[in-house]
């Protein structure tokens, strides 16, 4: 345990975006992703909305990933990975609320697996958090949608007999996902019917105390520049690629992949079989 000085690092964008049905999730999260990375084929969208993002296509050359039920953690992690093996910058999962509350999500199985709430969610309870682990440990930018809907909590009302009743009143709105998320983010919009965005969160500090706007190709631009001050972050990806290609014989090569991680293995594969069409000893067919 050592204590050091804090520096600045460079940065991937955490980015939620909630709105009620027709606000613009989607069109909006293509272009903060467009401003984010600058290249429409280094943009991945994982739709969940019946093909919604696939309308937008004229756009850019953007890539698309649709995600059918089941949606259950694990599928939208296989989705994740999948556009990180692609070598995506910017990846929008829209939506995640399908994950909570879809067919094949969280609410669901907790259903399925029965004998109570509690003992079911201490058994989807890993599942949800490794669904948010790959997210929040992706390489790439992630802009995440979710629905928000009215909520409504009872309450004791008097009514026109003078009784006092319990009766259902709006709480105003709720996003579709496990509580707390919006605490994961680096920032968090809020996009009305009128498609003006107002911030609940910005540890970026460019939104704080704005006026509401409308978000442009701009606004990701804004957060790219912010996202790229300080220091570089590490990447282990690029530098177990390095270390590939530093390789001087076969055996080194073969060592040296073996010590990587799994993850690692999968993301340098093209690597290693290159290096390794280089290096590996020719076969030598005896004369006949």
């Amino acid at each position: 345990m050592q204590l050091q000085q804090a520096t600045r690092k460079q940065v991937k964008m955490r980015l939620g975006l909630s709105a009620v049905s027709g606000a613009g999730k989607t069109y909006s999260a293509l272009l903060l992703a467009k401003g984010l990375c600058g290249d429409w084929s280094k943009i991945a969208v994982i739709d969940t909305e019946n093909g919604s993002a696939a309308l937008y296509s004229h756009l850019g050359p953007f890539q698309w990933l649709e995600l059918k039920p089941d949606f259950s953690p694990e599928r939208y992690i296989e989705a994740i990975k999948t556009c990180e093996k692609a070598g995506m910058q910017v990846c929008i999962i829209d939506s995640i609320a399908h994950e909570w509350e879809g067919e094949g999500g969280v609410l669901d199985l907790c259903d399925r697996i029965g004998g109570g709430f509690q003992q079911a969610w201490k058994q989807m309870t890993p599942r949800h958090d490794k669904f948010k682990q790959a997210i929040l440990q992706s390489p790439m930018h992630i802009i995440t949608t979710v629905r928000r809907k009215q909520e409504y909590i009872l309450t004791e009302v008097t009514n026109k007999q003078g009784k006092t009743v319990q009766a259902p009143v709006k709480a105003g709105m709720k996003e579709i996902t496990r509580e707390g998320w919006e605490y994961e983010l680096t920032v968090n919009f809020e996009v009305d019917l009128r498609h003006m965005c107002t911030v609940s969160k910005d540890r970026t500090e460019l939104f704080e105390g704005k006026d509401p706007f409308v978000i442009t190709e701009k606004t990701g631009e804004l957060i790219r520049q912010w996202c790229e001050q300080g220091i570089e972050a590490p990447d282990p990806v690029k530098d177990a690629k390095a270390a590939l290609l530093a390789c001087k014989t076969f055996a080194d090569l073969q060592s040296t992949y073996t010590a990587l991680s799994p993850e690692l293995k999968a993301a340098t594969l093209a690597v290693k079989d290159e290096m390794k069409a280089k290096l590996q000893p020719p076969v030598n067919i005896p004369a006949t």
